[in-house]
């Protein structure tokens, strides 16, 4: 499977972002699919998650200000971020939780259970 995030850049605080992940290879597109970030020196954050069913969980930190969503065939999931601020500066990656048909695995990167990634994609919020 292929994961490839695009839609980073730079943006003032307060601005907003819309990442996209455009996912291919697999055999079907009906599995959990998640955002995580990670800043130098930090482990890698979950930001959310989207289920085959288009239900989706945020973090505390961000989830009254970004949006997950996935379009109709859910091969493409989206990350809208409104009202950034500059502790949303990371890289942000894409990942598939392949076994993962109904439900989502919790939003942790070490836990095995996401076993595709993207390359990243970078934001950066700053005046």
């Amino acid at each position: 499977v292929r994961l490839v995030e695009s839609g980073g850049g730079s943006v003032q605080p307060g601005g907003s972002l819309r990442l996209a992940c455009a996912t291919s290879g697999y055999k079907h597109n009906s599995y959990c699919k998640a955002w995580f970030r990670q800043t130098p020196g930090k482990e890698r954050e979950g930001v959310g998650s989207i289920n085959s069913d288009g239900v989706a969980i945020l973090a505390d930190s961000v989830k009254d200000r970004f949006t997950i969503s996935q379009d109709d065939t859910k091969s493409t999931v989206y990350l809208q971020m409104d009202n950034l601020k500059s502790e949303d500066t990371a890289m942000y990656y894409c990942a598939a939780a392949l076994e993962w048909w109904l439900g989502c695995p919790p939003l942790l990167a070490t836990n095995g259970e996401y076993d595709a990634w993207g390359q990243g994609t970078q934001v950066t919020v700053s005046s």
